[in-house]
């Protein structure tokens, strides 16, 4: 069925659907991100962060151990900008899929119930591959690359940001992407009735080469 969100439609009957029918959404596809100095910046904010808290000896000025703090907090910015890109471009995908089918467009379904899907309640199978990819905190990754996306249409630029922000951006994209939510009144999409796969990009194109190379032998 659909579950209704804390924000119901007023004055409007939303039908429901049947509990034993699956639509099956398009594949969730996620782009590579990270370049070859992004790692060690991370570990050298975190080292950082760590030493000004007084947790390890500090081997550097406040000066700079703050420089390398706000260094990794501008790449976790940029890196989660790419992860919203592809997550908002599937959500668009699902979306425009609901608008086609009567039934579904009936029930109140929007983007934001696309994005209650992934965040709240994926698939099992989606979990566990997210899992398998190192991947524990989900929900709070695509909550922050969609926050971020709702406001920057490509990534912006270190001197466009101040120093709060790059330190505290993580609570500016929760409340953005909470802020995107509550837009317009929706109801949840469940995963009872919404099926759909998550590919890395080149796990993708491995697969449809293959598909590609059966077609041609038959």
């Amino acid at each position: 069925m659909c579950a209704k969100m804390a924000i119901p439609v007023p004055n409007i009957e939303t039908p429901t659907l049947p509990p034993d029918r699956v639509w099956t959404l398009p594949p969730l596809i996620l782009h590579p991100f990270a370049d070859a100095s992004g790692p060690g910046k991370l570990v050298e904010s975190s080292r950082a962060s760590l030493m000004l808290d007084g947790l390890l000896p500090a081997e550097h000025t406040q000066e700079e151990l703050s420089r390398r703090v706000l260094e990794g907090r501008y790449y976790e910015i940029r890196m989660l900008y790419y992860v919203g890109k592809d997550v908002s471009r599937w959500i668009e995908q699902c979306a425009d899929f609901a608008a086609r089918d009567p039934l579904l467009r009936s029930c109140g379904l929007r983007r934001q119930s696309f994005a209650t899907l992934l965040i709240e309640a994926p698939p099992q199978h989606v979990q566990d591959k997210l899992k398998q990819w190192g991947v524990v905190d989900y929900r709070a990754i695509f909550t922050r690359a969609l926050g971020l996306n709702a406001v920057f249409s490509q990534p912006p630029e270190r001197e466009a940001l101040n120093e709060e922000f790059l330190r505290h951006y993580y609570r500016f994209a929760d409340h953005l992407f909470a802020c995107s939510q509550s837009l317009t009144p929706f109801t949840a999409a469940s995963p009872a009735n919404f099926h759909f796969e998550l590919y890395a990009s080149g796990e993708y194109s491995r697969m449809l080469e293959r598909e590609w190379e059966e077609d041609n032998i038959r």
